[in-house]
């Protein structure tokens, strides 16, 4: 079959009539707020002009965010992008332009890690919705997932010196090719009777936009209620939500000591059930927690959040940070499609 001249044209604005998101998301998003603190990551002077010029900064951003909306590995996002015009528009590519091959996404992703900088883009995000009357409204609610990890198969005298802080002198045993597949900083940690190995992160969302406006990471067995004062931002109110873990004496009086009016569940204990009082309480708070389970829903479905392929807690915390801007770009698609 001959290809005409406008095929890919023709092809292009079908895709849009049928509801691209990506579309969407470079008509509300001015990328080059980002540029300034990629520029860092080129500042090393090149020995020689000779060899392919760098790929531009932003480019290599929006393929990082093209990865972690669709879950995709650095050689699936590269044939994903050779395939797939829809993904050649959001990045500004024609079918004849260069496309960086896997590991220089790989590289691109470890350039960012080096000083957090994932963060830094995130807070510069952040920044950009509230400039723009998305500010964070009607109270914050703070939760946490975890994030599973390739399990290693340590033996047990291995699993016990890496927890109790000899983790570099073990890897130091290992050979360089078998210490480069180890994650000696993810954590072993139990919830509802079964067993995780990896990370956790920790979120703050405001009520009104469900955006994620604070986030942490640590290894899964650090406990909920560690990072909780940590996590809370500025909020046109004050109420805060969370769940029991996070329910203390110290934690309520932390709250009120900084103007927060904490709205934490309430759990029973042995010989003292929870009265009616308080079972109406929780029930009302429920309603408005339930909306942070909206976000780690749609990172679950879409995103994969629950499990981060990588080693080490640097790449552990850059994938889960690009995850969390990632979600707040395309949700702030939605927002300004119209759609709650």
């Amino acid at each position: 079959m001959v290809t005409g001249l406008f095929d890919v044209h023709f092809r292009l604005r079908k895709i849009q009539a049928n509801g691209d998101p990506l579309t969407v998301l470079n008509q509300v998003v001015d990328w080059e707020i980002f540029r300034p603190d990629l520029e860092p990551l080129r500042e090393k002077e090149r020995k020689s002009n000779a060899g392919r010029r760098p790929y531009d900064l932003v480019l290599m951003f929006k393929i990082l965010i093209l990865q972690s909306l669709y879950n995709l590995s650095d050689d699936a996002l590269e044939r994903q992008i050779l395939d797939r015009i829809s993904f050649n528009r959001f990045l500004g590519l024609s079918l004849g332009d260069s496309v960086p091959d896997a590991k220089t996404i790989w590289l691109f992703r470890e350039a960012l890690g080096a000083d957090d900088r994932a963060r830094l883009l995130f807070d510069k995000f952040d920044a950009f919705l509230r400039e723009n009357g998305l500010q964070a409204r009607k109270g914050q609610i703070v939760d946490a997932a975890i994030v599973q990890a390739p399990r290693q198969r340590n033996t047990r005298e291995e699993n016990e010196r890496i927890k109790n802080g000899e983790a570099e002198r073990v890897r130091q045993e290992w050979t360089p090719a078998k210490a480069a597949q180890k994650d000696t900083d993810a954590r072993w940690t139990k919830k509802n009777g079964r067993n995780y190995f990896g990370y956790k992160q920790h979120d703050c969302v405001d009520v009104k936009h469900k955006m994620v406006r604070n986030y942490s990471v640590t290894p899964a067995n650090v406990h909920d209620s560690n990072e909780f004062l940590g996590l809370l931002t500025g909020n046109t109110s004050a109420d805060v939500y969370a769940d029991s873990a996070y329910r203390s004496a110290w934690h309520v009086a932390a709250l009120d000591g900084a103007g927060f009016r904490p709205h934490l569940q309430r759990k029973g204990a042995r010989g003292r059930a929870l009265t009616e009082r308080e079972k109406r309480g929780n029930r009302t708070r429920a309603r408005i927690r339930a909306r942070v389970e909206h976000v780690f829903g749609v990172m679950r479905q879409r995103m994969g959040d629950t499990v981060v392929r990588t080693i080490g807690f640097v790449r552990a915390k850059v994938k889960i940070g690009l995850r969390h801007l990632a979600y707040n770009l395309g949700r702030f698609a939605l927002l300004a499609g119209g759609v709650a």
